[in-house]
């Protein structure tokens, strides 16, 4: 299998739309029509079902997770490995089931790292976890893991190849929370259990 071939599949992988897949599964409104408008778990969440979030979260985790896996299994080096994981991310992003107008990346993006290195995905987790939940907003605590990701992927993995594909990343990733960084900056910013706008 060549490059292309890999990188292609891994993004079709990554375009699959989980948020609106459990939400139907559930009989859920479509999520890119209430709260932040984002197909995502944090926003599925919002609907008050936390199994549907739950199984978004899962989902969209596993993409990232299983793209890097696979091309690891297939003989792909470290490199092409983690351009995989990217390509998924991208899929996510920008799925083309959704006229490449997807998530924010989150989920999928720390599939890529656990892909990649369990204690870069752990290090990042971390780092939600407290920013999340010490502020009760998500996209504080995904802001403060795409900056701590690529600063743990160099320090456990050294400055390379590797290191610089975490960091292109991370920087979508931000790219990505470009209106929530103004919500947050107003106050306006949705928080963790917030009721969905109705």
């Amino acid at each position: 299998m060549s490059v292309l071939i890999l990188l292609v599949a891994a993004y079709l992988l990554g375009s699959i739309p989980f948020a609106i897949v459990s939400s139907r599964l559930f009989g859920l409104e479509d999520p890119r029509r209430y709260g932040s408008g984002n197909p995502g778990a944090t926003n599925v969440l919002r609907s008050g079902n936390k199994a549907a979030a739950a199984l978004t979260l899962i989902g969209d985790c596993l993409k990232g997770w299983l793209a890097v896996w696979a091309a690891a299994r297939l003989g792909f080096g470290a490199f092409e490995a983690a351009l995989a994981g990217i390509a998924a991310f991208l899929g996510h992003v920008f799925t083309i089931f959704l006229r490449f107008n997807g998530g924010k990346g989150v989920a999928t993006a720390l599939g890529v790292l656990a892909g990649i290195d369990w204690r870069i995905a752990l290090a990042s987790l971390v780092v939600w976890l407290l920013v999340a939940f010490g502020t009760r907003y998500s996209s504080a605590g995904a802001l403060a893991a795409a900056v701590a990701a690529p600063v743990a992927g160099a320090v456990l993995l050294g400055l390379g190849p590797v290191a610089g594909a975490l960091a292109a990343m991370s920087a979508v990733l931000i790219w990505r929370h470009s209106a929530n960084i103004k919500r947050l900056l107003a106050g306006t910013e949705g928080r963790i259990g917030g009721k969905k706008k109705v």
